[in-house]
This record gives structure tokens, C-alpha cells and sequence, in this order.
């Protein structure tokens, strides 16, 4: 079997767990408040407009941005609870609207009928008005079934395992069998749901019992199949005669025997690789390692000041402008000083040193439209502003780096065009954008022979790659002992290759972080 395939097949129980799980906690809680209030609400018009614009206004909110913002809400929490609240949310409006829409459209001759024959309010409620209305709420509950279903894939950045790790990570690892994994199995799980309801809907109608328990039947099957790997470990042991095993002296083994170690990471391909790495190092250690992948940059830093996660790399320049909200730059050495120094006094992190490389911000161009501009700075770029296009990331154009150089330079002329930091370097090897904001260590800026242009202002900040350790970590000294290794261990020609292996050779981040693995230990 092909192990690019071999690899997804073993992620998909865990995930796939962490997706149902998550998706039907939401709607029943949501399906428990929407329903009583859609009940409620039907006969009072004035408060049933009232809480369905207010549901509606929940609704407009981009999916991604509500999960973000339920991080600040609950107190910096990630993983399971913000995501929980926001898909939650997300499931009321179709079911209360459809509630309200169906109990409203009963035909009041049926409802004074059912009066005139003795019924009570409650009696004509469950009797009549709710079987009437019984196929316009049922759609409703589809209708949100496939909304949080599809919307629990953007429940990664916040920490929560889902079918949306294949599709983050494999956008970030040009991987397009993960991402049509996570396509697939997440439209295969909500078309499935919505069709097990459907059939639901049926037996209540036509009164079938026998459809309605066979039905009640797969469901109860479907969901216990799915998080049965949440509470089995299912995960294959250990190879042996691994480089990692075989260089495990070095590494301190057995000092964390018995601990479970939580590494962060955040959203692109070094990530991936500086976690493989570490985790590869810890597990030589003897510990349990678990992994959040595809965290945001502000809620990978949130994480580990809450103790959510016991360490994970940033980089120099992001915690200066980020955290530490300073806008100029200055000598990298002085940075790192400044930085541990603070980290510690405000948050008790500690920054246990640098990993050897920068992966700096740098704006790149093809090296033939380079040339043929005779643009080899960006004080160079200011006199072709009106006529060129810069693409970035999506929060590149937010920071100080960019807001720095554009005022600096003389650039504010130059149209922006934000995108996924995936496309970047196709799009600029394809004229389609004629700057980047590359970063220093992609394998791609070779490959694709662009040129990175020059800073003679020294505007842009230093990325030192850093590993921190949370408050709790840090008071851990095997923790810290088995990472230290790693500090001033990996250059910028390791890390740029280690990146090219993953984006270029489409090695998996695991495979990359062997390579460098090997390159450290010898």
C-alpha cells in the first residue's frame, strides 16, 4: 500500500472520532435549547423575530472567526470547549427557525378543531400541532446536521482534532490525497447523518416502527464505530532500530518515563517538522507525547501561557511584534535577551534557547522580472509600485513587518493580495503576483529561483526559532534537559532542506524530520 495512504488510514479513526464527537455534542445541545425555545417562541411573534434575528446575526459570522473568538471568551482555552460553543451556536438557528416556521404554518382551522374537541394547550401541542409541523423541523435539524458537520473542519486552529487536520496539514504539505481525505470523509459524514434523520423522518410519518428501529439501529452503530477509537488506543507500537532509538543514549532515555508531554505547533510545513522532531526526541526520553497540530499563532502562545500545551516553537520576530506589541527592530542577540527576560517575568515561560536557524520574513521575486526591473532591494521596488502586486499570508499584511517596510520603502502604492502562505511561491513563479512574502527558510525560493531582496534599512525583524516551555514545563528539569539538545543544533541549510523534502519531494513531515534527525547526530 502506498504509505502516503497508509499514513492517512491510521490518522482517520482518532480523527474521525474527534469529528462525530464534536459535531453531535453540538447539535444535541443544540437541538436541547432551540428546540423548547422554538416551542415557546412560535405563538409570541414579537420575541420569536427577536430570537431569530439574534440567531441569524450568530449565523453571519464566518465560521473560522466564530471558533476564534470562543478562545478569548472561555479564558484562553483551546481544544475541545471553544470549538464545542461555537458549533453549538452555529446548530440553533436552522432548528429554531424551522420550529417557529412549522408551528406557526399549522393551519389554525386544525388547531381550533382540535379545541373544539376538549384538547388542552398541551395536549393539542403534542398531538396536533407538533406532527403537523414534524417534517419543517426535521429539516431543520438536517439542515444543521450539515452545517456542523461541514463546520467542525475548522475546528483545527483552535486545538480540537477533526477531519479538518487532513485538510489544514495537507494544505500546508501540498498533501492533496489528505486534503481530499478530509473532503471526502467530512461530506461523506454529513450526507450519511442527514439521510439516517431523513429515513427517521419517514418512519414518524408512515408510522413504521420496524424502519424507525432499523434506522435507530445503524445510527446507534455509525456512532459508536466512529468514537470507539477515543477510548481504544489504536496506535501502532514503536519501531525498533530507528535512528531516534539508535541515538537514544544521547537523548537522556527513560528520563520522562511515564510522563505525558503536550507539543503545540502551528500551521505550515516547519512546524510539522520541529514537532516530529521533538516528538521524536521526548519519545527517546520515555515520554507520552500528544500532539496539537495547525494551531494559530495567538492561540499557540495562549496555550502554552494557560499550561495547554507543555512547549512548542515560536520564533523571535513573532513574539516581538505579537506579544510584546514593539514595532521596531533591533540586534537579534539583544532580541533573544529581551524576549526570555520577559516571557519569564509575565508569564513564568521559559525560552530555552535558540534552535541555530531564522526563518525570517523576506520579500522575494522572480530573479528574471528582477532583473529585467533592475530591482534588487526593496528600496528598489518603491519606483515600480504603481505597476506591481505583492501577495502574502493571511495576517502578513496586519503586522508590523509589512506596515514597517511598505511606509519605510515607499511601497504604499503596491496593490496586496492575501492568500494561503501554500499558493505564494506558485503564484509568484507564475506571474500571477510579482512579489511574495517569502519566508528565508522555504525549500521553494531556490527551487523556484526567485530572489530575495535586500533589506538595507534593516527593517525587518529577526525569526530566531526558539522552543518554549510552558509555566508548569518549565519547572520539569527532564523536560527541559531532553529538549536541550536541539538548542544551536539545526542551521539554516538543514531546516531549508528538511522544508524542500516536504513542499518539493512530498516526503511526509515525519520523513523530514528523520532527515534531520540524522543530520543533528552525526
Amino acid at each position: 500500500m502506498n504509505s502516503n495512504l497508509a499514513e492517512r488510514l491510521n490518522e482517520l479513526p482518532d480523527l474521525l472520532s474527534g469529528h462525530v464527537l464534536l459535531s453531535l455534542a453540538a447539535i444535541t445541545v443544540g437541538l436541547a435549547i432551540s428546540l423548547p425555545l422554538g416551542i415557546f417562541a412560535a405563538p409570541r411573534k414579537r420575541f420569536a423575530s427577536a430570537v431569530l434575528n439574534i440567531a441569524g446575526v450568530i449565523q453571519t459570522i464566518p465560521g473560522l472567526a466564530l471558533l476564534a473568538l470562543m478562545v478569548p471568551l472561555l479564558g484562553g482555552s483551546i481544544g475541545y470547549a471553544p470549538a464545542f460553543m461555537a458549533l453549538m451556536l452555529y446548530s440553533i438557528l436552522p432548528i429554531l427557525r424551522n420550529t417557529v416556521v412549522g408551528l406557526q404554518g399549522v393551519d389554525a382551522g386544525v388547531v381550533e378543531a382540535a379545541r373544539g374537541l376538549g384538547l388542552t394547550h398541551g395536549q393539542r401541542l403534542w398531538q396536533v400541532e407538533l406532527p403537523l409541523a414534524l417534517p419543517v423541523i426535521v429539516a431543520g435539524i438536517r439542515t444543521s446536521i450539515v452545517w456542523v458537520v461541514g463546520a467542525a473542519t475548522l475546528a483545527t486552529p483552535v486545538g480540537a482534532p477533526s477531519l479538518g487536520n487532513y485538510i489544514f496539514a495537507g494544505l500546508q504539505t501540498r498533501n492533496w490525497l489528505s486534503v481530499l481525505f478530509g473532503c471526502l470523509f467530512a461530506a461523506g459524514l454529513a450526507v450519511l447523518l442527514d439521510q439516517l434523520i431523513r429515513l427517521l423522518e419517514v418512519a414518524a410519518r408512515d408510522r413504521r416502527k420496524a424502519l424507525a428501529i432499523q434506522v435507530s439501529a445503524i445510527l446507534t452503530v455509525v456512532i459508536l464505530v466512529s468514537i470507539l477509537p477515543r477510548f481504544i488506543d489504536f496506535a501502532p507500537p514503536a519501531q525498533p532500530n530507528s535512528p531516534q532509538q539508535v541515538a537514544s543514549v544521547r537523548a537522556g532515555e527513560g528520563a520522562l518515563r511515564g510522563e505525558t508531554v503536550r507539543l503545540g505547533a502551528k500551521a505550515f510545513t516547519e512546524q510539522y517538522i520541529l514537532a516530529e522532531l521533538m516528538e521524536d526526541v521526548l519519545n527517546t526520553a520515555g515520554a507520552d507525547v500528544e500532539r496539537l497540530d495547525n494551531l494559530g499563532s495567538t492561540i499557540a502562545f495562549d496555550a502554552l501561557r494557560n499550561n495547554e500545551i507543555d512547549a512548542y516553537v515560536d520564533y523571535t520576530g513573532t513574539i516581538w511584534a505579537t506579544v510584546m506589541n514593539r514595532d521596531q527592530a533591533i540586534n537579534r542577540h539583544a532580541m533573544f535577551v529581551q524576549i526570555a527576560a520577559y516571557l519569564h517575568e509575565e508569564y513564568g515561560i521559559l525560552t530555552l534557547g535558540r534552535l541555530g536557524f531564522e526563518n525570517a520574513y523576506g520579500f522575494a521575486m522572480r530573479r528574471d522580472q528582477a532583473e529585467a526591473l533592475g530591482i534588487s532591494s526593496l528600496a528598489d521596488l518603491a519606483t515600480h509600485a504603481n505597476a506591481l502586486e505583492v501577495g502574502g499570508d493571511a495576517e502578513v499584511f496586519t503586522r508590523s513587518e509589512w506596515i514597517n517596510t511598505r511606509d519605510a520603502y515607499g511601497l504604499a502604492a503596491m496593490s496586496t493580495r492575501a492568500m494561503d502562505a501554500t499558493f505564494m511561491y506558485d503564484a509568484v513563479r507564475d506571474g500571477q503576483v510579482d512579489v511574495i512574502s517569502a519566508y528565508t527558510t522555504d525549500g521553494r525560493i531556490a527551487a523556484y529561483d526567485l530572489q530575495v531582496l535586500a533589506d538595507p534599512q534593516g527593517i525587518l525583524p529577526p525569526y530566531d526559532a526558539i522552543i518554549l516551555l510552558s509555566p508548569e514545563a518549565a519547572a520539569r528539569p527532564g523536560l527541559a534537559d531532553a529538549l536541550a539538545g536541539l538548542v544551536g543544533a539545526i542551521s539554516d541549510t538543514d531546516m531549508r532542506e528538511a522544508n524542500r523534502l516536504t513542499d518539493l519531494e512530498r516526503e511526509t513531515p515525519e520523513q523530514a524530520a528523520q532527515w534531520l534527525f540524522g543530520e543533528i547526530t552525526e
